[in-house]
């Protein structure tokens, strides 16, 4: 006699409509709303931080090098007003004193540019389903659209500062590279996760441009980037440190120079660096959870 074919018995507890029809084999199905990928999801983060950062090099001369020379004619122009007769500021020629907190201030003005624009552009033009819609989490999609604006500030710097090597009354030095490295990239994510904090509130592009002319632009700008606040009274200094930007730039300016108004030893400096670093936990902290809540994303 022919041997029969036993059919595999499923699963205890498995619902009839879970069978295969075709063998009588059992096969679990996850049920309906359960997330598939479970993790970090490493493959759509990598593919949202290339795509924001291909769209903004997709039009660089603008995004990369148009500010690197817009940001090159402030040495210029205060280089030819105030540098003249030998003038020097913390031991250094005013040309290589200014040069540190221009390539910050670059830095820190794309990052935010960047991040203000990925998700108020998907708002304004109602492709916004196409960042929500993936299986990213919302710490991943605030890690890769902060990443990819970090991106282009480091790209901005790099010109910045392979320009003003070349300029001939600047002295690019690397006194401390730590410090180099490490309010770099903390001015760029301060300014990243400001950036996407205006994305996730503005309603249109003036609002974003609100915050850069009214916000980002004179902190900037008072921040130590062309003096330093020793000069000013002490009621403006007092201001002037209240600023975190003053650190940021302070703190950039030590690691080319060795010297800055925070102090002149790596020591006198980590207390800032520390500051920058938990001021940028607590932002992070704050954009997570604003994206967490869906706020102006999902109705």
């Amino acid at each position: 006699m022919a041997d029969q074919a036993q059919a595999t018995p499923a699963p205890a507890g498995t619902s009839p409509e879970f069978l295969d029809s075709g063998t009588g084999a059992g096969r679990r199905f996850p049920p309906k709303g359960q997330p598939q990928i479970t993790g970090f999801n490493r493959i759509g983060l990598w593919s949202l931080y290339i795509k924001e950062v291909r769209r903004f090099l997709k039009v660089q001369t603008q995004t990369v090098w148009a500010p690197a020379v817009t940001t090159l004619l402030f040495l210029v122009i205060f280089t030819v007003a105030m540098g003249r007769g030998g003038r020097e500021i913390l031991g250094v020629p005013f040309a290589t004193f200014v040069a540190p907190g221009l390539i910050m201030m670059g830095m820190m003005q794309n990052a935010f540019a960047n991040s203000s624009f990925s998700l108020l552009a998907g708002k304004l033009q109602g492709t916004i389903i196409d960042v929500l819609m993936p299986p990213l989490s919302e710490a991943e999609l605030m890690i890769g659209i902060v990443g990819a604006a970090i991106t282009r500030s480091v790209m901005v710097g790099g010109a910045l500062a392979l320009a003003m090597w070349l300029w001939p009354d600047v002295q690019m030095m690397a006194a401390h590279p730590w410090a180099i490295v490490w309010f770099g990239l903390m001015g760029a994510t301060l300014l990243a996760l400001m950036g996407l904090l205006t994305s996730l509130w503005a309603d249109k592009f003036d609002h974003a441009a609100a915050v850069t002319n009214f916000v980002v632009a004179p902190l900037s700008l008072l921040s130590g980037t062309f003096y330093v606040i020793h000069a000013l009274s002490p009621a403006f200094q007092l201001v002037s440190r209240l600023n975190p930007f003053f650190y940021m730039i302070s703190g950039f300016r030590f690691g080319f120079l060795g010297e800055s108004d925070i102090g002149n030893s790596n020591q006198a400096v980590i207390g800032a660096a520390i500051g920058v670093g938990v001021l940028n936990l607590v932002l992070g902290f704050v954009t997570y959870r604003i994206l967490k809540s869906g706020w102006k994303l999902k109705s």
